[in-house]
């Protein structure tokens, strides 16, 4: 066991240096607290060390040796509210029988240790199933067994370590994280307060006045000047120290570096000439370039939100939720306009927008999005439904206890597994580039130093501290995000929906494309109906159009609407549907009024009809008849294929029969293949056969019966009529009103892509200029500390600017 011993300094003593605290790095007090050989500022940095200890988790001190946050003072919270049934339902993103889920803002991320720590929580406590961590938002997603660890010893657990979250429950639905730190505006202010003083208490320097007659100000000058520095260089520069030397602990050269190593060197060459007597140092160039320095962070942090590409809901999912009206009737309506309260029906597989509370149907939800398994879980009526589950049997009504949560749809869009793990080309060169750069930009910094050296110090240090500032990679590495971040913020609106900057590059470089014909090329708004077999009555027409209903597959739809038109006075509510089934890519099934019925393609019915294309009805066995469709392909749909025709193999694959093989081979123009009766299973295999070939494959399809194949793709788009068909697999959602304009699309992102070399280019030429100047020691510090972020200014104009024009050029 351990022993823990109090310090207190001998009466009279001369002090010596306070030790550090083990934990937080803070000095610790005359009277201090030792475990070992460890010194501790207080007994919560000694108990989060402890628990570390016990739980083989001290890596966390290798990441980073002042990792963790003081505890000095710090009380226990009080978090038994956490216990009240109703904060819990506010807090908790997701919950069912095994696991739950929940996602906490933690404003003390700060570091890698942070960051290893929290994804590193399950070793606390085996109720703690999986942790992720957002380092740029500080979000943790926590997913946790509420039978072994409740919420509130979740969250009392996280405050013992130092990583309290920020919960507050008036802002649940509708809160905004601030744009940038408010540590970082601390910094800003305390650089702009050195930089004015500095270079105020450096005017004697500026005009000339005689040192042998004013030299007493001249030094007292110097030394407050420096006073002014330690802060300016140490507390507002801080982040690029710390980034710098976690780079070189990692054996990384970031390009914070050379600024890190400049900003060092202005400082202790001005602190050596000032203390020596020897000259004024160079801390007003100092001070100016840290202040420009961070100017062109805020700069880049205001900008690249403004151009955010993570939207809020209104636009991030063009889809609908049928919405029940006080009439029994449903209605379209937009995920922004649905409240808490609303009664919304959710077919099958549709996904459910909100939180909500059961009210009427045979609920079997598949959460495979939220947790990976997708074995259908049963709920009753009253029972909490979650967002992110789909419906797998017949319609449900859910009223909603909360609203649509912009976040927790793109977390379950963005969540990993359904990321495609692809190499972009734009950022491995952006990587390479910014660590060859920073490598070369050192050798010629040295370089430079030591020649002028043998010349002039003051020269050798302007010139060295110059190179190292004015050739900074920061512009190679903002071409991507913000060209890109723009280009995906373009397309969003003129509805197409891409889920990252990867997405871009994937739809700019497919050697095959794949589309799906029911519902991607087809336009069910204006497809013509008509019955052919033995007539059937009202009666047996509200029976079919009950059991289609809960259906969201495109036949069974136009099916709906065609017959609720026929019998408008007739309402379904008066037929019940029981033993509800759908079989993906050939029919439904179920009871309603003491019969049993079927609707599908003729291979589902119970005896073999002719194998013709139509929605056939069974009834008790008896095979009636079978709705014909004549489709109406959607418009642009032969300029679109000629588009593709020119830029890779196209396939068509279809469940349907090839009844209309002859009406889509002159939109294909010879050039493309089709394939007709085909499976899920076999669309899937069919885009893997492709891609084991090397071919990066495209497809297009609903997202009803194609799932698998849109994930599978290298670029799945699902093409959405305004319904709640979203399906996080895909990587792009295309408002089917726009089909047409999907070639312009995509020739945008491709010319994107070389938007992003031209900037690589012009970063090129501005950095050779920039470093002819100095190496001469024709460039001061300030100078080039203006100049940096101004190209880094310069870059942002021209990512947005250009993408802006080439978005105009292109009609988008």
């Amino acid at each position: 066991m351990p022993t823990v011993s109090t310090k207190p300094m001998t009466q009279g003593a001369v002090p010596n240096t306070s030790p550090a605290c083990y934990h937080c790095g803070e000095p610790c007090a005359p009277t201090h607290i030792q475990l070992d050989d460890k010194d501790f500022c207080c007994e919560g940095c000694k108990t989060v060390f402890e628990i570390l200890d016990d739980n083989g988790m001290c890596r966390y001190y290798d990441l980073d040796e002042q990792a963790g946050m003081s505890l000095k003072g710090k009380k226990q919270a009080a978090f038994a509210y956490l216990d009240d049934p109703d904060v819990r339902e506010k807090l908790i993103d997701f919950a069912n029988d095994d696991q739950t889920r929940v996602t906490f803002f933690i404003p003390a991320i700060h570091c890698a240790s942070c960051l290893w720590l929290l994804e590193n929580l399950y070793k606390f406590n085996p109720g703690i199933q999986a942790t992720t961590v957002n380092f740029v938002k500080k979000e943790v997603y926590v997913t946790f067994d509420e039978s072994v660890i409740s919420l509130r010893q979740l969250v009392e657990l996280l405050d013992s370590i130092a990583y309290t979250p920020a919960i507050n429950l008036s802002n649940l639905d509708g809160s905004q994280k601030p744009l940038v730190d408010r540590s970082f505006y601390y910094k800003f202010g305390v650089a702009g307060f050195a930089f004015g003083n500095i270079m105020l208490l450096s005017f004697p320097e500026y005009l000339g006045l005689d040192k042998t007659l004013e030299g007493e100000f001249f030094q007292l000058f110097g030394y407050l000047n420096i006073l002014l520095a330690l802060p300016l260089v140490f507390y507002s520069g801080s982040d690029y120290l710390k980034s710098a030397w976690l780079g070189l602990k990692n054996r990384n050269l970031n390009i914070d570096v050379p600024i890190a190593l400049g900003v060092l060197t202005l400082f202790g060459r001005s602190a050596f000439e000032i203390l020596t007597h020897t000259g004024a140092g160079y801390l007003d160039s100092l001070a100016g370039l840290v202040f420009f320095l961070l100017a062109g962070k805020w700069f880049q942090q205001r900008t690249y939100h403004s151009i955010s590409f993570e939207r809020d809901y209104k636009s991030y999912f063009p889809i609908a939720a049928h919405r029940k009206n006080e009439d029994g009737s449903t209605t379209s309506t937009t995920l922004d306009k649905l409240d808490p309260g609303d009664i919304i029906e959710v077919k099958n597989g549709e996904l459910i927008p909100a939180d909500g509370v059961l009210l009427n149907g045979e609920a079997a939800i598949d959460y495979s999005f939220v947790t990976g398994e997708s074995e259908p879980v049963g709920r009753n009526s009253g029972e909490k439904v979650y967002a992110g589950g789909r419906q797998t049997g017949s319609s449900i009504e859910v009223s909603l206890t909360r609203r649509v949560s912009q976040s927790y749809l793109t977390q379950l869009w963005n969540d990993e597994a359904f990321t495609k793990a692809t190499d972009s080309r734009t950022s491995e060169l952006a990587n390479r580039v910014g660590k060859y750069f920073t490598f070369a930009i050192l050798i010629i910094a040295f370089t430079t130093l030591g020649y002028w050296l043998q010349y002039d110090t003051g020269l050798a240090v302007n010139a060295f501290t110059a190179v190292l500032i004015i050739a900074c990679p920061c512009a190679v590495a903002l071409a991507v995000p913000f060209i890109f971040g723009n280009a995906l913020r373009v397309l969003a609106r003129n509805r197409f929906f891409l889920k990252n900057t990867a997405v871009i590059e994937a739809v700019s470089n497919v050697q095959s494309i794949i589309f799906d014909k029911t519902g991607t090329l087809t336009d069910r708004h204006q497809s013509s109906i008509h019955f052919e077999g033995a007539p059937l009555d009202a009666h047996e027409k509200q029976m079919v159009r009950a059991l289609l209903k809960p259906s969201s597959h495109t036949l069974s739809q136009q099916i709906v609407a065609y017959l609720s038109a026929d019998e408008p006075a007739q309402d379904t509510a008066l037929y019940p549907v029981s033993n509800w089934e759908e079989v993906v890519g050939q029919g439904v099934a179920g009871n309603v009024s003491h019969y049993h019925l079927k609707a599908g393609s003729a291979a589902f019915m119970d005896k073999k009809v002719a194998a013709e294309s139509g929605v056939y009805i069974q009834i008790n066995g008896q095979v009636r008849g079978a709705f014909r469709l004549e489709n109406h392909f959607r418009t642009g749909l032969w300029e679109v294929v000629h588009y593709f025709a020119q830029q890779a193999r196209l396939f068509l694959l279809s469940g349907d029969n090839d009844r209309e093989r002859s009406l889509l081979e002159p939109a294909f123009e010879g050039k493309g293949e089709m394939f007709f009766r085909q499976s899920p299973q076999d669309k899937l295999q069919f885009v893997r056969k492709l891609q084991a070939k090397g071919e990066n494959v495209m497809m297009l399809g609903d997202g009803l019966n194609d799932a698998g194949a849109l994930k599978q793709s290298d670029a799945g788009i699902v093409v959405a009529e305004n319904t709640n068909n979203f399906t996080p697999a895909c990587d792009a959602i295309l408002d089917a009103a726009h089909f047409d304009r999907l070639p312009g699309f995509v020739e945008f992102a491709r010319k994107s892509i070389r938007l992003v070399y031209y900037a690589y280019g012009f970063a090129l030429i501005y950095n050779i200029i920039g470093l002819s100047f100095a190496v001469q020691g024709a460039l001061s510090p300030i100078v080039a500390a203006i100049l940096m972020p101004l190209s880094s200014i310069s870059i942002v104009l021209f990512g947005t600017l250009s993408s802006n024009i080439l978005a105009r050029k292109l009609k988008l």
